[in-house]
């Protein structure tokens, strides 16, 4: 089963009470009410850590942030008011595993390794942009978490280096192809990047990491092997913030995971065979051999005297040697099915 990912990231606007609601949205169930089951929903919520002391220079960080997304005046205090703290982090980390969901944490540099005082994530991310900063990767590798990167940034190099600066410490590792434009262009996203890793990458777990509108995307790469599925969550996409609209909400949610669920159900196994569901369609529909003309008893079955009729439950052309020169032991009238019982 694809293993898929609700990122809360920011969209939380620094406030706990947010990011447990968005958690209650995604940990809803999900059922097919057509064929009445309920689907596997989703399995880790993610959050995001930042150290500002780590974050960006100072110049940037004191530099006005007019955006209509603004938090602040100042991008570092922008920043600050989107930060939650470690034991914020733990208590949304307790909430998600109360529900009985995984927990990712995405660590932005070293100083937020002090997070894992408090609690171990199920696993530890690494956002696009540092996959080359390789002494966070070894960082984070030390920990033995099994860890999760994401491609959007990276070349081939980037990606080789990335995953030898972890493979020093362990080679637990989920290589989740990706975009780093918010939102993506579709033409942009180019997903026969899983297949390609699939295929060159195949000891590590393959998947895919949406920014893009929609969840065309993120079936699509599942139908492709992604294994892991990444996309943003809110409870409105009309919230302030950079990722609201680019995020899915409850129905979204719901969307996404109805259509994936029911894709892998799909999938079934390699060979051609014929399935128990279309027995009584086959029966209904499929044509079997049938008189063209009324037949007299005693006559002589002729290929001229047949031709193919629903139902399907008598001797199909392939087998239409059982039947000719065979006699007919009753009348038979024109365009009834020529069951053997009525041959000699």
């Amino acid at each position: 089963m694809t293993y898929i990912i609700g990122e809360i990231g920011q969209n939380h606007n620094g406030s706990v009470d947010i990011a447990k609601a968005i958690v209650d949205v995604a940990a809803l169930k999900v059922k097919d009410k057509l064929f009445d089951r309920e689907l596997k929903g989703i399995d880790a919520i993610k959050l995001t850590k930042r150290d500002l002391n780590e974050e960006l220079t100072a110049s940037a960080m004191n530099r006005p942030y007019d955006s209509p997304n603004a938090f602040g005046p100042t991008y570092g205090e922008h920043r600050q008011i989107l930060e939650l703290s470690n034991e914020e982090h733990f208590e949304v980390y307790k909430y998600v595993k109360s529900k009985g969901i995984d927990f990712v944490e995405t660590l932005c540099s070293k100083g937020c390794l002090s997070l894992l005082d408090l609690f171990q994530p199920d696993y530890l991310k690494v956002a696009s942009r540092d996959l080359t900063n390789l002494p966070l990767l070894e960082a984070l590798a030390e920990t033995k978490i099994p860890i999760i990167i994401s491609t959007g940034m990276a070349d081939k190099r980037d990606l080789d280096n990335g995953l030898s600066a972890i493979n020093k410490h362990h080679s637990n590792i989920t290589i989740l192809h990706c975009l780093s434009q918010y939102p993506s262009d579709y033409k942009e996203l180019n997903l026969k990047s899983i297949t390609h890793l699939k295929n060159n990458y195949p000891n590590y777990t393959i998947g895919y990491s949406d920014h893009s509108i929609g969840i065309v995307t993120p079936v699509a790469a599942v139908a492709m092997g992604a294994e892991v599925i990444e996309k943003h969550i809110t409870i409105d996409r009309n919230m302030k913030g950079t990722d609201q609209e680019g995020s899915l909400a409850s129905d979204g949610i719901r969307r996404m995971l109805r259509d994936i669920r029911n894709l892998e159900l799909s999938f079934g196994e390699e060979g051609i065979f014929r399935s128990e569901a279309v027995v009584s369609a086959q029966t209904k529909l499929e044509r079997s051999i049938a008189t063209n003309k009324t037949l007299p008893k005693g006559h002589i079955i002729k290929e001229k005297d047949l031709h193919m009729l629903s139902p399907g439950d008598g001797l199909k052309w392939h087998e239409k040697d059982k039947i000719i020169g065979k006699t007919i032991s009753s009348d038979i009238d024109e365009n009834e099915i020529l069951y053997p019982k009525f041959v000699v």
